[in-house]
């Protein structure tokens, strides 16, 4: 299989303003940037992404299998982005099949920035087989440790959400983005090349996967972690009742609240390995 050609596009992560403070002394501040990308199919404007622009070629692969249009990446000949005119153009081999029908219906999601998925999706979900794997209460610590560490546009200019893929303790990819779904779909095209043959991923690694976010666990968050076959998620922040359900019907251990020595596992707890000696002091009480 040839692996497709990709252009290397990158544009500016951050701006820098003048700000006022509360004591009215102006002062310089980095922000984050963001930006439109539409991506072109074959020549036909699918979708316009709101995206800070890391990996805007990684991002149209992963929206791309994410949604399930393309179903591998050997019908991909090209993705060529042009930032002068915020435009990301995929050629396929032979097409799309069905592309008016499979993009007719689309639901708005909750993700920052208004993300949008095509209604089929969660017609899929019974078809969605995860793989067997489990996660450690030590691994989950060192996971969470290993975000606190990173290097991120959200400590220097905020506002902007981060993903990273994990294999074990070991993390692979971080990803920052104006929206968590986005950041995902990153992910996504970057694990499709590298799971490719001749990639540095063989498909049996997804068994010990473990995909981290700082955004809620949403339906569609869950839905793209199971699709490229990711067993345990994490977060640092909560879950929504429809990413519950969709969870619990997959098998999929989701876990949330996590930060330092804390978390909450909402479904699949048979796939977690408590070691509860490793567990930091509760919350205090109040003393009557």
């Amino acid at each position: 299989m040839t692996a497709p050609f990709l252009t290397r596009a990158r544009a500016p992560l951050t701006q820098e303003i003048e700000t006022v403070n509360e004591r009215g002394e102006r002062a310089a501040t980095s922000i984050p940037a963001e930006r439109p990308l539409t991506l072109y199919v074959d020549k036909r404007e699918l979708v316009t992404l709101m995206t800070l622009g890391a990996h805007p070629e990684w991002l149209a692969l992963g929206y791309l299998r994410n949604q399930r249009l393309v179903p591998s990446l050997d019908r991909i000949e090209s993705v060529t982005v042009d930032w002068e005119v915020g435009s990301a153009a995929v050629k396929t081999r032979c097409g799309i099949d069905d592309i008016e029908a499979r993009t007719a219906r689309r639901v708005v999601t909750t993700g920052c920035g208004q993300g949008s998925v095509f209604g089929g999706l969660m017609d899929e979900i019974e078809s969605i087989d995860l793989p067997p794997a489990t996660i450690g209460q030590a691994q989950l610590y060192a996971i969470v440790n290993a975000i606190r560490l990173q290097e991120t546009t959200y400590k220097s200019a905020g506002s902007v959400h981060g993903c990273a893929l994990f294999r074990g303790e070991e993390m692979l990819l971080f990803v920052e983005d104006v929206g968590r779904h986005n950041a995902i779909d990153t992910i996504a095209g970057w694990l499709w090349l590298q799971q490719a043959p001749g990639g540095a991923l063989a498909s049996a690694d997804a068994a010990s996967f473990v995909f981290y976010t700082t955004g809620r666990l949403t339906s569609e968050m869950v839905i793209k972690s199971a699709q490229i076959g990711v067993p345990v998620v994490v977060s640092r922040s909560g879950i929504t009742q429809m990413g519950h359900e969709i969870a619990q019907r997959l098998g999929l251990c989701a876990i949330g609240r996590a930060t330092n020595k804390h978390f909450l596992c909402y479904t699949a707890a048979h796939r977690l390995q408590l070691q509860p000696g490793l567990a930091g002091p509760g919350p205090l009480r109040a003393v009557a």
